[in-house]
């Protein structure tokens, strides 16, 4: 700052004046995310946002990534590196107050985004020169945070932050702190923000725009896009190595005979192993593996690296496929859980490599040495991925078989069971049989086999409620009130309560796992006809099963659907001991598939 106020003589708040001008103030962005926290109407949070972008000029790309409650996309792999802990010790510094005292404020109201804002409003210290905080500068900031490594980092961390909150109002700080701690509690998912940019620069167009960020899932560059409007690059997005893409996921149905009704006379059968679905780059001699949820999850397994460089030497591709624990000797596959284990971990890797070796089954290409493959056939791209490498002890194809023979397609399947997999994903085969990024649709079917339930599924459910637990569950929860995620309206419905399939461990440790998404109140993208005890933003996503899905007075599910004043909910669920970590709010079951579910189980037990 000093050089330009030397530059132009000019005194530093009238530089900072000057510089608001072409920038953004987060307080402008700060007040707006005020008003949409107190709205549940999806009209409203779009107009807000899209009146909001549309005064964004340099800092639209911050501004995004801001509403997303990030710092960047998710395949970059940026967080601040802050614990709650050493935050805290930023509001004690600033306040005066014992760490104590602030730590039982926030295990009281669960968000340091509104201990930030009270600490605030009666903070002792001033900033000797208070500055106004742009977008733009403030993303920097919060980028020197997180970039902030090596010896004395937290200390420098801590102490970037205590700068920026000396500058911030109450309001402001509330944000701030949500940003760095991911939980910026806005309600509006990716697909709000996308239609808001849509607005805010008159692209009428939203499928394309979504379809752009499915394969380019970073809101900041389609954001410039938009604003630019560059509708040629727009339309031209597709795959390239490097940039992780939105994966491809199934419809479900119970039996083959529905399955064979929806595709046709002649379908693929492949294998649905229960492992981590990986989806792998590779550019000359680097590779880089990302998650389901576009994480970068190259360093936790280096040696699905080394395979794939000694399988595919001088070739620039996308594979997509399935990593598995797999029994060198027998062939046996292991349960998830045993691949789970291997999520997150660093240290320790060469232990862990020998003692759940995994092997990846492949079963798409989605790019091949600067050709996109999406828009081709799906078996065209299967032909040329199995032409494209011998199988290995680390890297195989998925067991597949292509028939129009029932009984030889349940034979198929039993084996599937047999072989230690969920079940099998049907695949179409005719022309239109594209690779669709980030999208459900009839071109992939799931069919599964649970043992223990009447459903032929299981259905993975985000936490949005709890009930207190009493006698012997005293101090933990009795239940937990479950949805689904309605894609269409954006927003989460309820549709069981949870109360059984947990052990002690379980039991006891919810309320430390959900504690950072407590939330005071019903989160606006909560609709729920149940009061809880306590609220959740949606984040926890759990694996349950039940016996039926039946109508329901009570739940909000497909409400008004099927009959008025009614919802559709589980019967008798149970958590299987499966918390989804690789799913996101957004990726739980949504209330399009429980309403299909719902449907293919009465077609089923309809009297004949």
């Amino acid at each position: 700052m000093s050089r330009y106020c030397r530059q132009f003589m000019l005194k530093p708040e009238s530089y900072n004046k000057l510089k608001a001008s072409y920038s953004m103030l987060f307080k402008t962005a700060a007040d707006v995310f005020e008003q949409i926290s107190n709205t549940s109407k999806r009209t409203e949070i779009t107009k807000a946002l899209a009146d909001l972008f549309a005064q964004a000029d340099s800092d639209l790309k911050s501004l995004v990534y801001f509403v997303q409650g990030k710092l960047a996309p998710d395949y970059e792999g940026i967080e601040s590196g802050l614990s709650d802990k050493s935050i805290i010790k930023v509001f004690s510094s600033i306040s005066g107050r014992s760490e104590q005292d602030i730590t039982g404020l926030f295990h009281k109201v669960g968000d340091l985004g509104v201990v930030a804002e009270e600490i605030m409003t009666e903070k002792l210290q001033k900033s000797l020169l208070s500055t106004q905080l742009t977008v733009g500068d403030l993303h920097a900031k919060l980028l020197e945070i997180a970039e902030s490594s090596g010896s004395g980092s937290n200390r420098n961390k801590t102490g970037l932050l205590e700068s920026i909150l000396l500058d911030a109002s109450p309001n402001e700080s509330k944000y701030i702190c949500r940003i760095l701690t991911g939980k910026l509690r806005l309600g509006a998912s990716d697909i709000t923000i996308l239609n808001a940019l849509s607005q805010a620069f008159s692209y009428e167009d939203s499928d394309e725009v979504e379809n752009a960020y499915n394969f380019h899932p970073d809101i900041g560059f389609i954001a410039e896009l938009l604003k630019s409007k560059d509708i040629r690059k727009i339309k031209e997005i597709g795959p390239e190595p490097g940039i992780p893409i939105k994966v491809m996921l199934a419809e479900r149905l119970p039996d083959i005979a529905q399955i064979m009704e929806k595709m046709g006379d002649e379908v693929a059968f492949e294998y649905k192993y229960d492992g981590i679905r990986s989806q792998i780059h590779k550019m000359g001699e680097k590779v880089i593996i990302y998650s389901r949820g576009t994480e970068n999850q190259t360093e936790q397994f280096p040696d699905i690296v080394k395979a794939v460089k000694e399988t595919f030497r001088g070739r620039n591709c996308i594979l997509d496929g399935e990593a598995v624990p797999v029994n060198p000797e027998t062939g046996e596959i292991y349960p998830f859980q045993a691949v789970s284990q291997r999520r997150g971990r660093k240290y320790n890797l060469d232990a862990t490599i020998q003692e759940i070796p995994l092997v990846v089954f492949l079963f798409d290409i989605l790019y091949l040495d600067g050709r996109s493959m999406v828009k081709l056939p799906y078996m065209e791209r299967r032909k040329t991925l199995e032409e494209l490498f011998e199988e290995n002890q680390g890297i195989k194809r998925a067991t597949q078989l292509v028939s129009g023979d029932q009984n030889k397609l349940a034979l198929f399947f039993e084996q599937a069971i047999q072989d230690g997999c969920e079940g099998i994903v049907a695949k179409n085969v005719t022309e239109k049989s594209v690779y669709r990024a980030g999208a459900r649709g009839w071109l992939w079917i799931k069919m599964k086999r649970d043992y223990k339930s009447e459903l032929a599924d299981t259905l993975d459910l985000v936490v949005v409620g709890a009930f207190a637990g009493h006698g012997r569950r005293k101090g933990a929860y009795g239940a937990l009130l479950m949805a689904s995620y309605n894609s269409d309206m954006d927003r989460f419905e309820t549709v069981c309560k949870l109360g059984t399939g947990f052990n002690d461990d379980v039991l006891f440790g919810l309320p430390k796992m959900l504690l950072p998404f407590t939330s005071k109140e019903k989160p606006n993208s909560v609709e729920s006809k149940i009061k809880a005890d306590f609220w959740f933003n949606p984040s926890l996503v759990m694996e349950i099963s039940g016996a039926e899905i039946t109508l329901s007075p009570v739940h909000t599910c497909a409400m008004g659907l099927f009959r008025p004043d009614s919802g559709i909910a589980i019967r008798f669920p149970r958590f299987t001991g499966r918390f989804r970590q690789d799913k996101n709010a957004f990726d739980c079951t949504s209330t399009t598939e429980i309403i299909e579910m719902y449907q293919s189980q009465a077609k089923k037990t309809a009297p004949s």
